[in-house]
């Protein structure tokens, strides 16, 4: 069967879908990359927030109109159906099959099936396969599902169930698979990576990321998604010693005002927090941490913006990204008053960007006149585009790179910068 992919949301999901193909792939389907070929097409889909949650039921329904000119089988998968099963089951007809949170290796037997329904009321496992046949720049690696934490404002554990670490030889089959393929960044993904290995005894992430350092071959290792509840002095040190590890803190800190982070239902105070971020640079001075944070939750007063700005402006984080508060439904932040008006909550996050902004200009600058490796991914107006160690994919800058000499794609290369932007670099390849 010529089956269609197309991941929503999270890179999370582009790791359970670069599964599920390679899966396919071994049963003898041809996947597609043009869904007008495609006889089937699989829609993961996001159910996290209400601005996701609209992206993926418009999807839903700009295939279905599709469908109405060319005929081929619709399924659809992942968060959002998890969380809303029956209304989708019950609403929406036009689906062939509607698949919960479920391991890869049931979706492709549910596909050759045609089932219908398949949901696990209390996601409970996670794929054990580690077959992986993409290639390209770079490759996510999902290490864990689920989520043990209770943050008032996140839903993500009563439709993903608790935290289930995957078998630590499974991972590094992937990351050598996908080595072998060719990639050059390997990037572990999680609701909390930093939690791996903590509801199994096969080790923590510091032994994971260790053997992930002995595979051979160049190539980088990042790591996203730390809470800040289970970074270590000693995962710090690995962080900041292994070779291919990149000195990358992901960690969503969430806020600033000691009073909301306990309203969110988090356990690290500000000044743990500030804490943490000083022993990172003390390791390494160059590492980069990379932060978010919600603006607008209940109950948030003026003067805790302020607390959360100058939280910030001590803090020098090097990338933010800042998200407005939504209710959600399955969480107790929704019953949480006062509810802060939208137009406020959205002008706190454009005056908070607005102090990113200045913090990340005055960061990069740091940088102009200094040689760093570089990842350079495509070719595009004279420039060629490439990411350093400070960079994730999507949601981070690039470096702007000239060169006299062609570049292999996807290549490492060392780049003198030239000049800093707000959130990128530019500089001449040697």
């Amino acid at each position: 069967m010529r089956i269609g992919i197309k991941a929503l949301g999270c890179p999370k999901n582009e790791a359970d879908c670069a599964v599920l193909r390679a899966i396919l792939e071994q049963r003898s389907h041809e996947i597609v990359e043009d869904i007008e070929e495609a006889e089937a097409v699989i829609l993961d889909t996001c159910g996290f927030i209400e601005e996701a949650k609209k992206d993926s039921i418009s999807e839903i329904f700009d295939f279905i109109d599709h469908k109405k000119r060319r005929k081929f089988l619709l399924f659809v998968k992942g968060c959002l159906v998890q969380r809303y099963f029956e209304d989708l089951t019950r609403e929406i007809h036009e689906v062939d099959g509607w698949f919960g949170v479920v391991p890869p290796e049931r979706i492709a037997d549910a596909v050759e099936k045609g089932e219908k329904k398949v949901i696990y009321r209390h996601p409970e496992s996670i794929y054990s396969t580690s077959v992986r046949f993409d290639s390209g720049p770079y490759a996510y690696i999902k290490i864990a599902d689920g989520c043990s934490h209770t943050c008032s404002f996140c839903a993500i554990p009563a439709f993903k169930g608790s935290y289930r670490s995957r078998r630590m030889n499974f991972v590094i089959s992937e990351a050598e698979q996908l080595v072998r393929n060719g990639v050059l960044e390997i990037i572990l993904v999680a609701q909390d990576t930093s939690a791996y290995g903590i509801d199994t005894d096969e080790g923590t992430l510091c032994d994971l990321l260790k053997k992930l350092d002995s595979i051979d071959g160049r190539f980088w290792i990042r790591v996203m998604y730390l809470h800040p509840d289970h970074i270590t002095p000693q995962l710090i040190d690995t962080m900041t010693t292994c070779k291919k590890v990149l000195p990358y803190f992901d960690i969503p800190v969430q806020h600033g005002s000691d009073k909301i982070l306990e309203k969110m239902g988090r356990q690290k105070k500000s000044e743990q927090i500030l804490d943490i971020l000083q022993q990172i640079r003390s390791a390494q001075p160059d590492a980069v941490i990379r932060t978010s944070v919600i603006v607008g939750f209940p109950g948030e007063s003026r003067n805790d913006f302020e607390i959360l700005l100058e939280f910030l402006k001590e803090a020098q984080f090097d990338r933010l990204g800042c998200f407005v508060y939504s209710d959600e439904e399955g969480t107790s932040a929704k019953s949480f008053f006062p509810k802060i008006p939208h137009d406020t909550a959205l002008a706190r996050q454009e005056e908070l960007m607005l102090l990113q902004k200045e913090i990340s200009r005055k960061r990069m600058s740091r940088w102009t006149g200094k040689t760093i490796e570089t990842l350079v991914e495509e070719q595009e107006n004279g420039y060629y585009i490439a990411r350093s160690f400070m960079d994730a994919p999507e949601v981070d800058g690039n470096v702007l790179v000239q060169s006299r000499d062609s570049l292999i794609i996807p290549g490492f290369y060392h780049v003198t910068i030239t000049a800093s932007l707000d959130y990128d670099l530019e500089g001449v390849a040697l």
